[in-house]
């Protein structure tokens, strides 16, 4: 990316927002949304002064693609979509962040497991690389040792650079 072009991150399925602080302290341009109005309601009143960043949107709105994202953050979201929509989702993950030697990120956690019955829905390990290798590379793999009870020991931290 080059260094006069700010970063911006995006949070879809932003629910009570509670990254938004810690990407915009870090120095991040971020937006974050949610479908839900009851959620992007309790979001802005939670950030107060910092409401402005939370936004009602459709994460699969063919327009963010045009909003220069260099990072997409994932955090329950993927895990939240029927399973049917995960081609819908790494279709628009693929249009939002850039490729080449810009190489956008998709960063957060991932929930593993088998839950036909959701949200949330898990996804299996083979499952999530055959939806994102072929635009991504997968970049950094750990264990999460924080995790809310309903994920313990079943998410991993992942970073995936878009592939050129």
């Amino acid at each position: 990316m080059s260094a006069n072009k700010p970063r911006k991150a995006l949070i879809p399925g932003c629910g009570a927002a509670r990254e938004v602080l810690a990407f915009a302290n870090a120095g991040w341009p971020v937006t974050a949304i949610d479908f839900s109005s009851e959620a992007v309601a309790q979001a802005k009143s939670i950030l107060g002064p910092q409401a402005s960043l939370v936004e009602h949107g459709d994460f699969f709105n063919p327009n963010l693609a045009n909003e220069g994202f260099a990072l997409v953050y994932e955090s329950a979201f993927l895990c939240a979509l029927p399973p049917d929509r995960r081609d819908a989702w790494s279709a628009q993950i693929s249009r939002i962040l850039p490729s080449g030697d810009a190489g956008g990120l998709l960063a957060g956690y991932f929930f593993f497991g088998e839950s036909p019955k959701g949200p949330p829905f898990g996804i299996s390990r083979p499952a999530l690389l055959a939806l994102l290798s072929p635009a991504f590379e997968l970049v950094e793999d750990l264990e999460p040792h924080d995790s809310i009870a309903v994920f313990r020991g079943l998410e991993r931290w992942m970073v995936w650079c878009r592939r050129p």
